[in-house]
């Protein structure tokens, strides 16, 4: 109920289309019961040749009316559909500003697939909230009110037929089709969910399953989620047709009892015989806008499931920031981190990624993490970088709980090369442009240097996802780009693992010489370089098992020194 009523909160910065819709709405709902009533009344009198002014007037008024209902039906739509467009773009405004700042760390929770169809398709449905949810219910209470008002002066027992059938038509009708539909729209949406991730992980993973052959099982699977989702689409319009059916059946009834009622109450002196068809008009006309009433459960709920699935998307759980941040890292001070009893786990899984880990980085420090795969390095730096929030224990920069700081703040005094860097489709100098909107053709010339990329032009095209660059081009890429951003915090995630040997002490070469007064942390499998260091620290398991200088850690003969010998052997 929280999350309609954030969509409630956003449906009312449109009030003046909304006022409109509910006034043209009933405008065209009371003529429309009017125009019909008019026209029994007019048949009724032209069989007793009244005078010919008096069907003059009737016929008139008949004309008046029917354009009136034209008109404030044709003003109804047009608002409401304004209303309604007005509100969706508002709501997309709002749910990508909230789920941008997740951006880093959602993925960890939800599936590719399952994101766009909730961005897409949850967004899209909410369009029935205020055409089919909203604002009809009161159009139509109003309309009937003014109805069962004005058959009173005429007859109390037709006027509480025209309640009962109010009641049967826009309560007991849909709220029992309503429990119909709650397992309905839950199955659509989850259908709809697999069906999108199935298609993403299809498209992503296809020259996978090319190069393996099993192009045609994943086709098979796609092809269930398709089918399973076209049978609940069909399965939920089914029971929707029904229900308004259902509901025009019994609106139809409640005119065939009120034709019942108003011949016995002719037979009997209790009511002109003249106002029996204009009656009977009357109910014909004011259950037309009741019919659709059964499914108004129906949209009501598929609204609040689609709600639920945007909103729980972009809850502070999901990765973001839990505080509102106001701390500013200062961008030309070299930071110093202390990481204090550290202990971290992915959503959903029981199993800690990382234990109690505690370490300190001095400012302008040149530190190391080195340990197998699997024991937490990479995650450690995705901590610092505040794309995951950490469970237990604090990480402090220059003193500031990274809790409080502003995670954009970090980003931007932060020169990051991760193990997989995204390349947009384009040319090198778009792509090298991300560090900065000033920087220079020569400087970017001079960065590729830097990483022997000398012979590639920035004019050169790079394909999505940078289709078209080899992994060692996408490395040096993303370090040119890391060296002309140029900020005073360095994390370096396996930046040269396609790198060959001499073009890696190349780059290392310029790399510390760039870094010599910023802090730097480079994690790696690699066990090059470590006597450049201020500080190695092995990591296993999502421990720190040892730490000091490379010397030290030589010298205490233990995991480090397990592992140099280990690689001298192999080399």
């Amino acid at each position: 109920m929280k999350d309609l009523a954030e969509i409630m909160k956003l449906t009312m910065t449109e009030k003046k289309d909304i006022l409109y819709s509910i006034i043209f709405g009933f405008l065209a709902g009371i003529t429309a019961v009017g125009l019909f009533a008019a026209s029994g009344f007019l048949i009724s009198k032209s069989a007793l040749t009244p005078p010919f002014y008096t069907l003059i007037i009737l016929t008139s008024a008949v004309k008046l009316l029917g354009i009136t209902k034209a008109f404030a039906r044709y003003a109804e739509r047009y608002f409401s559909h304004r209303a309604t467009f007005t509100i969706l773009s508002n709501l997309r405004e709002v749910f990508f500003s909230k789920l941008e700042p997740l951006a880093p760390g959602i993925f960890q929770r939800y599936r590719s697939g399952d994101l766009l169809s909730r961005i897409v398709g949850d967004i899209e449905t909410l369009q029935n909230f205020f055409l089919r949810v909203f604002y009809p219910p009161i159009v139509l209470v109003l309309v009937f009110i003014s109805t069962i008002l004005f058959t009173m002066f005429f007859s109390i027992y037709v006027a509480l037929v025209l309640v009962a059938g109010l009641l049967l038509t826009v309560f007991i009708v849909p709220a029992y089709f309503a429990l119909r539909q709650l397992k309905i729209d839950y199955n659509v949406r989850e259908k709809r969910g697999d069906l999108s991730t199935e298609v993403t992980e299809f498209l992503y993973g296809f020259r996978d399953l090319k190069i393996y052959q099993k192009v045609y099982g994943k086709e098979q699977s796609l092809t269930q989620s398709s089918d399973a989702y076209i049978k609940q689409q069909e399965y939920e319009n089914s029971n929707k047709l029904f229900s308004q059916s259902v509901n025009s059946f019994v609106s139809l009834i409640i005119s065939w009892l009120v034709l019942c009622l108003g011949a016995y109450l002719v037979i009997e002196g209790h009511l002109e015989g003249i106002l029996l068809a204009m009656l009977v008009m009357i109910s014909l006309t004011v259950f037309e806008d009741a019919a659709p009433m059964a499914a108004f459960p129906i949209y009501y709920q598929d609204s609040k499931r689609a709600a639920n699935r945007l909103f729980e998307t972009v809850e502070k759980k999901n990765g973001g920031d839990n505080t509102d941040d106001k701390q500013l890292l200062n961008p030309n001070q070299s930071l110093m981190i202390d990481i204090e009893a550290v202990s971290f786990s992915f959503p959903n899984e029981s199993r800690q990624t990382l234990r109690d880990v505690g370490l300190r980085l001095p400012a302008g420090s040149k530190s190391a993490i080195v340990g197998p795969s699997g024991s937490g390095k990479s995650t450690l730096l995705n901590l610092l970088l505040k794309m995951n929030t950490h469970d237990k224990g604090d990480i402090r920069m220059n003193g500031q709980t990274v809790r409080h700081i502003n995670q954009e703040s970090i980003w931007e005094n932060t020169n990051v090369v991760l193990q997989e860097n995204h390349f947009f489709y384009g040319t090198i100098r778009d792509n090298l442009r991300l560090a900065g909107d000033t920087i220079t053709d020569s400087e970017m010339v001079e960065a590729l240097a830097k990483v022997e990329l000398s012979d590639i032009s920035l004019d050169n095209e790079v394909y999505e996802k940078g289709g078209n660059l080899s992994g060692g081009e996408k490395q040096r890429l993303a370090i040119a780009r890391a060296l002309l951003k140029d900020a005073t915090l360095w994390l370096l995630d396996e930046p040269t693992s396609s790198v060959d040997a001499l073009t890696e002490e190349f780059i290392y070469d310029h790399l510390f010489r760039q870094a010599k007064n910023d802090t730097l942390v480079l994690v790696s499998h690699r066990l090059t370089n470590l006597d450049m260091m201020d500080q190695v620290i092995v990591m296993d398991h999502g421990s720190i098992i040892e730490s000091g200088t490379f010397e030290e850690l030589m010298a205490q003969k233990g995991y480090l020194y397990e592992m140099k010998q280990i690689e001298k052997n192999l080399l």
